[in-house]
């Protein structure tokens, strides 16, 4: 009898298990009004100062998300673009297309349209801050962006493409990567081996660290901010699917886009979203005008799908979800 009992519960939490599977929302049209319907589509409001997190690319990247498709949403949840000054150098201090300093980073939002639009703040522009981790293996906390300090809630607007280093570059990135200043990437690339920027050390294998202590360390990150804000008013999450090359917009010239533009996915779970995005670029077949063989071997090679594997582990989230269309 105890066994039947036992087996029973189990198929009771098992169906219980698939129906709380996580909710990731698409749509094929990428336009700022598709932003806002999927934005809505979540059903968790924005509330009180609302930072919206995302890359506005480097000076000669031409793949960024542009302001006039995230315009709407911006404007409908009143929110600020937030950024971070970058941990790496491409040539001389003053380059004008490189943004790891404040000086050189406004120039290059201003050039890219973005304050034509709405307010933009430089996170660590002129400090920055530590929040803590829940996994310490590899770091023992997360250096963020001072300013972070002056928002209530947070959406990660992504941009879904391949990333040199981490293989791809989505919601786990963007909030670990792309909320810490300066000094919190270098913590983090280095797996928490270096705790203050050295430019003059920054590509030594000190500051690289093991790859698999950077991968986690990315996604031990990414929960200390979706954690500082969901004591807050909350965090949501959404990636756009257009000009996919194998580099992150953080790359200066990068490689051509092989890939057709998608859409728009969004989901209350960044774990989720992230694998919903991997997955798509999986089923994508060969066809002279769409290639997915260039990211696969990318996130492949750096071995991304290790960061959503850790960020679902640490429980960020989960790599079960429904995929749900909002479109007609």
């Amino acid at each position: 009898m105890k066994k039947s009992l036992t087996i029973v519960a189990l198929m009771l939490m098992a169906s219980a298990a698939a129906f709380a599977q996580s909710k990731v929302y698409l749509t094929r049209e990428i336009s700022p009004e598709s932003l806002v319907k999927i934005y809505k589509a979540l059903g968790v409001p924005a509330k009180g100062r609302v930072a919206v997190k995302m890359s506005t690319g480097e000076g000669s990247n031409p793949n960024y998300l542009k302001p006039e498709l995230v315009k709407d949403l911006v404007l409908e949840v009143d929110g600020t673009i937030v950024e971070c000054n970058t941990a790496y150098g491409n040539g001389p201090a003053d380059k004008k297309d490189e943004r790891n300093t404040s000086e050189n980073h406004w120039k290059v939002i201003e050039r890219h349209g973005f304050t034509k639009y709405f307010p933009v703040d430089i996170m660590d522009e002129y400090d920055e801050i530590r929040i803590p981790v829940k996994d310490q293996t590899h770091i023992k906390y997360d250096i963020v962006g001072g300013h972070i300090a002056n928002y209530d809630f947070m959406i990660a607007l992504n941009h879904f493409k391949g990333h040199p280093m981490g293989g791809y570059g989505g919601a786990l990135k963007n909030l670990s990567i792309g909320c810490a200043s300066q000094n919190g990437k270098a913590y983090i690339h280095s797996a928490g081996k270096m705790e203050k920027l050295d430019m003059g050390k920054l590509w030594t294998p000190a500051f690289i660290g093991d790859q698999e202590g950077f991968l986690e360390s990315m996604a031990a990150a990414a929960q200390a901010v979706v954690n500082y804000f969901q004591r807050q008013e909350g965090i949501v999450y959404i990636s756009v699917m257009n000009n996919m090359s194998i580099d992150c917009d953080c790359v200066d010239h990068p490689a051509p886009v092989k890939l057709e533009d998608y859409g728009i996915l969004a989901s209350t779970d960044p774990v989720a979203l992230d694998q919903a995005c991997i997955d798509i670029i999986n089923q994508q077949k060969v066809t002279a005008k769409n290639d997915p063989t260039d990211l696969l071997k990318r996130i492949d090679r750096q071995h991304g799908i290790h960061t959503i594997e850790h960020a679902a582990k640490l429980g960020l989230g989960s790599c079960q979800y429904t995929l749900i269309s909002i479109d007609k």
